[in-house]
């Protein structure tokens, strides 16, 4: 079942019935306008803020009973260092090559993250099948966003709305070692508030580029 719902999941992303999306009018492929390649994102990327909310509240219930342990775990996530814009005053007046940039930065910097932080999901017998299987998802999930918001992108460009600066963005390394059980539970609960945080931003950031591309549509 679970498998099913996934496949889904990024055939809404990535195609219409059995044709792949383009952004222009290629042979056997559907061609959306960029109205509607937003929504698709969008949509995305809330499903994916939604599990991340889910798989958080999860992760305390099994792992953090503890109050004064929750208050006293790290707030340094591993994207730290890309700069996104704080308020949405700042995210609209930002350049929007640099608002898609900081967009596909995020993405890029989850993807084998969310991949280690399932495998250690997978090794703990207090964590059900199915939230670990959650952990996957949004490892997918991440992987289809970047690939539809890459789909924007190019739709943009080739309509002239933002030059071709973008860059094709190479996922870092993701460097999660820890030296006890102890602290990996707290690196593991750092990274789900690190990437509900930055899930959240995403979401947030790919609304306001809709609204100040295409306002007419649902703004």
């Amino acid at each position: 079942m679970r498998q099913s719902a996934r496949l889904q999941t990024i055939l809404d992303l990535t195609a219409v019935d059995a044709a792949p999306l383009c952004t222009n009018a290629q042979a056997g492929c559907h061609v959306l306008s960029l109205a509607n390649l937003f929504d698709r994102v969008i949509q995305h990327s809330a499903r994916m803020h939604g599990i991340s909310n889910d798989l958080h509240s999860e992760f305390e219930l099994y792992f953090l009973p503890s109050k004064n342990q929750i208050g006293r775990v790290s707030r340094n996530c591993h994207t730290s260092s890309i700069l996104t814009p704080n308020g949405k005053e700042n995210a609209q007046r930002m350049a929007r090559e640099e608002l898609t940039e900081v967009i596909l930065k995020l993405l890029v910097a989850w993807r084998d993250p969310l991949w280690h932080f399932h495998q250690s999901m997978a090794h703990h017998h207090d964590f059900n099948n199915f939230s670990s299987n959650k952990s996957l998802e949004m490892s997918d999930m991440v992987h289809e966003l970047r690939k539809g918001v890459q789909k924007v992108v190019e739709k943009m460009q080739m309509l002239g709305i933002i030059s071709n600066s973008v860059s094709n963005l190479a996922s870092p390394e993701a460097l999660l070692a820890s030296d006890s059980a102890e602290w990996r539970l707290m690196k593991d609960y750092d990274l789900l508030y690190c990437f509900r945080r930055d899930s959240n931003k995403v979401q947030n950031y790919l609304k306001i580029l809709k609204c100040r591309i295409v306002p007419e549509h649902g703004c």
